[in-house]
C-alpha cells in the first residue's frame, strides 16, 4: 500500500522532530557534563587552599600550570602526588570512623534524618536508634542539636574504645 505525500510530509515531520529531541537531549547531557568539570575543578581550588587568591592571581597560577601541561613527565608527576594525596585523606576518613549509636526522644523532621544518612547512619527500626560508622563529633553535634545522645560502640577486636 503506497502513502500519500501528506502521510510521507508526516512521517518526515516525525524523524526531524525526533532528531531534534535526541540533539537537545544531547546538548543536555554535554552541559551536565562540563558543569560537573567546573564544579570539581572549583572543588579542587578551595581543597588546595587557593580560593583566597584574587581573582588575578589564581589566574596567573592557572597560566603557568598550562604552561607546564605539555609535558608529559610532569602531568604524570602531578597525577601521581595527586592520586597519593587522594588515598591519604580517604585512609584518614576511614580511620576517623568509630562505630556509633545515636537516639533521640521522638522522631526526627526529614532534613535531620537526612543528615544523619549522610554522615553515614542508619535507622534500626527494631532497636529505634540510629547507628553506623562514621564521626563521632558529626554525630554527636546532631544529636546535640536535635535533643539527643551520641555514644561510641566497642567494635569487635578493637578494645574498649572502639
Amino acid at each position: 500500500m503506497t502513502r500519500t505525500l501528506a502521510e510521507r510530509q508526516q512521517a518526515q515531520a516525525q524523524r526531524k522532530a525526533r532528531l531534534a529531541e535526541a540533539d537537545a537531549k544531547l546538548a543536555v547531557q554535554e552541559r551536565k557534563q562540563r558543569d560537573r568539570k567546573l564544579y570539581q575543578a572549583g572543588g579542587l581550588v578551595e581543597k588546595v587552599g587557593l580560593l583566597g587568591l584574587d581573582a588575578n592571581a589564581l589566574y596567573g597560577a592557572l597560566l603557568s600550570l598550562k604552561e607546564a601541561v605539555g609535558d608529559a613527565d610532569r602531568v604524570e608527576q602531578w597525577a601521581t602526588e595527586g592520586g597519593r594525596a587522594f588515598g591519604r585523606e580517604a585512609k584518614q576518613r576511614e580511620t576517623a570512623k568509630q562505630a556509633v549509636v545515636v537516639t533521640f526522644p521522638k522522631s526526627l523532621p526529614k532534613p535531620v534524618a537526612d543528615a544523619l544518612r549522610t554522615a553515614g547512619f542508619r535507622f534500626n527500626q527494631v532497636l529505634q536508634h540510629w547507628e553506623g560508622l562514621g564521626s563521632y563529633d558529626a554525630a554527636e553535634a546532631i544529636a546535640r542539636e536535635n535533643g539527643g545522645t551520641a555514644r561510641h560502640v566497642a567494635q569487635p577486636g578493637h578494645g574498649a574504645n572502639g
